[in-house]
């Protein structure tokens, strides 16, 4: 066995060389505490089997070896494949319970959410999308007839961005604009929200996750699962009073449109590209 970093440790932690990692070798048959190192006493097996490890290792696709830790929660970073290609996504209402790994890659970039809605006469109220949960996740929803959205950060803090007035009832587009500070992982960004093309309130968010938000779940509409913040319950009781139409994704420089509106001609584009 070795150790070759210490799980728990996160940030800029500086790591070894695979190569250069110390191995031990124990007899759990009489040494069930691993109380006595035989590495140097029995060299062979000590290399007998690490390389029944390797063989093992290239069997079961173990290799390459990856000791980063954040950037492995990004697909893009680490190069893994992705479920979704490309930075656009249409999603429609009453869509739930979609895995946050099944959406276009939002982490560590700009990012824009803009959705169709319609509001009754009674006002707009409850959630619109939300991805992630109690431990960490954003959610775009409506109090008091405004737009607002929360940035729920590991579960330890929760950012808030209010618009400065109600959406009055009728169709309307509600986008959510982040723009990404840049220069690594987890950094913070502004915060725009827009209806019909205006802007409708902005705010900061200091610090962003750099992965997908853990086992929690994309909702249309309302929010499944453990809820993003507490201005709404969980499940039942977040349900958006209207009508969510539809949902867009735009990540990268697909999140940057000056109109801050998406036209119909363009939706068509989105949805045609993934046929």
């Amino acid at each position: 066995m070795t150790k070759h970093r210490t799980p728990w440790e996160t940030g800029q932690v500086k790591t070894i060389a695979f190569n250069d990692d110390v191995w031990e070798l124990y007899d759990t048959s009489k040494d069930w505490s691993q109380a006595r190192d035989l590495a140097k006493e029995q060299p062979d097996m000590l290399h007998k089997l690490q390389q029944l490890w390797l063989i093992e290792a290239v069997k079961y696709n173990v290799l390459p070896l990856d000791d980063r830790f954040a950037e492995r929660g990004d697909s893009q970073l680490a190069g893994r494949p992705e479920l979704i290609s490309g930075n656009r996504q249409i999603v429609f209402g009453g869509l739930t319970r979609v895995p946050s790994l099944a959406m276009v890659n939002m982490a560590n970039k700009s990012f824009a959410v803009t959705a169709d809605i319609q509001v009754p006469t009674s006002g707009a109220e409850g959630v619109i999308v939300a991805v992630g949960g109690v431990t960490g996740g954003w959610s775009l929803y409506t109090k008091d007839g405004k737009p607002r959205f929360c940035y729920n950060f590991f579960g330890l803090q929760q950012t808030y961005v209010e618009g400065t007035s109600a959406i009055p009832p009728g169709q309307h587009q509600l986008r959510m604009e982040f723009a990404y500070d840049g220069g690594g992982l987890a950094k913070g960004g502004k915060i725009s929200l827009f209806v019909d093309g205006k802007n409708a309130g902005q705010g900061r968010v200091e610090q962003t996750e750099p992965f997908a938000f853990g086992e929690e779940s994309l909702d249309v509409g309302h929010e499944a699962g453990s809820p993003v913040t507490t201005d709404y319950p969980g499940n039942h009781g977040s349900e958006f009073s209207g009508q969510v139409n539809w949902v867009e994704f735009d990540a990268g420089t697909a999140a940057d449109d000056h109109n801050h509106l998406i036209t119909p001609e363009e939706r068509l584009q989105v949805a045609m590209a993934k046929q």
